[in-house]
């Protein structure tokens, strides 16, 4: 706020005196002067210097907070009043007029917002999420990424509540440790028809909850460690031979039930778990079978009650010759028997 007062009077000889102050010496040069006048002046100048004085004084007490601001310009020919603290200068009001508003978001009670620059490492997540369901159909706790176009090479990164992944006849050509890693829930994937020529050995033996499992119609020559609570594995028409599978990696799945190695190039049959119902290993180059195969060989009352079918059509071998390879079984495998 800015102090002004002007005081005209005419005087003895007509001129005119004007009064005016900004601070408080100028307040004090006009006390003289009124003193000055009032030496020299008559009794009747002398009221009329005491009533200018009483107007030059009451305006300066109440301007008192005016003198104690700071005058600050604005704009031009606008005056801005600010307080010291609240001083600034330019340099900073531009910069931060062009500081970028941060994006807010509202948390799941819908209650508390979060600045975006604060979202957390899941944040990451969410982003790659949001592709695969526009590439795939996703419902809830299903994925279904059926010959996606453009060709799909790798597998895509999954909602973490995923328990069913149906990625069939795509162009995916391997499996790493990472693409599961994160997905607990999952209970059955079905990658087949694809071109997988690799799978790491960690990629699906830590997958607690997984039940079913299909890499058919691919081009895999070997198999990697399998999750203890598979119920169902389907590798036909692969690469896979003999030396491509562990010598136990079956036998240690005791919940497995069906078993899928047909159209492969098989040269022995694997050693089979006592939980199997089911076992398909046609058309591969299986030539010999043994009483240990599916039966024991020293218990001649061992029945495998489990055991509902075996396919060992389109081997170069003949059952006939072997007949107490099968004397276990409740029925009899499906070949040729000549």
């Amino acid at each position: 706020m800015k102090c002004f007062l002007m005081v005209h009077r005419q005087s003895l000889e007509r001129h005119s005196l004007k009064v005016s102050f900004y601070s408080e010496a100028d307040t004090l040069r006009c006390s003289s002067l009124f003193f000055t006048v009032h030496n020299n002046r008559s009794p009747h100048m002398m009221m009329d210097l005491r009533i200018l004085l009483f107007f030059v004084t009451v305006p300066w007490i109440f301007c008192e907070p005016a003198r104690t601001s700071k005058v600050v310009p604005k704009h031009k020919g606008i005056l801005k009043i600010v307080d010291d603290e609240e001083l600034i200068s330019e340099g900073r009001i531009v910069m931060e007029a062009k500081k970028p508003k941060k994006k807010v978001i509202l948390s799941a009670d819908y209650d508390n917002q979060v600045d975006a620059d604060d979202e957390g490492p899941g944040a990451d997540k969410d982003d790659k999420e949001l592709p695969t369901c526009l590439m795939c159909v996703c419902l809830t706790g299903s994925v279904y990424c059926e010959e996606v176009s453009p060709d799909m090479t790798t597998v895509p990164p999954l909602p973490k509540e995923t328990a069913y992944l149906y990625a069939r006849f795509n162009k995916i050509t391997k499996i790493t440790n990472r693409d599961f890693a994160d997905i607990a829930t999952l209970r059955r994937i079905d990658l087949t028809g694809n071109l997988i020529s690799e799978v790491e050995d960690g990629a699906f033996s830590k997958l607690d909850q997984l039940e079913e499992l299909s890499l058919a119609e691919n081009k895999l020559v070997k198999l990697p460690m399998m999750p203890a609570k598979l119920v169902s594995l389907n590798v036909n028409h692969n690469l896979l031979k003999t030396k491509g599978i562990k010598a136990n990696i079956f036998k240690k799945l005791t919940k497995l039930s069906y078993l899928y190695l047909g159209d492969n190039g098989l040269e022995a049959i694997p050693l089979l778990p006592e939980s199997l119902r089911v076992v398909h290993l046609h058309n591969n180059n299986i030539t010999s079978l043994t009483d240990n195969t599916f039966c024991k060989g020293n218990n001649t009352h061992y029945i495998r009650y489990n055991m509902q079918e075996v396919r060992l059509d389109g081997n170069p071998i003949t059952l006939a010759q072997h007949p107490n390879s099968f004397i276990c079984l409740r029925a009899l495998p499906i070949e040729h028997y000549k």
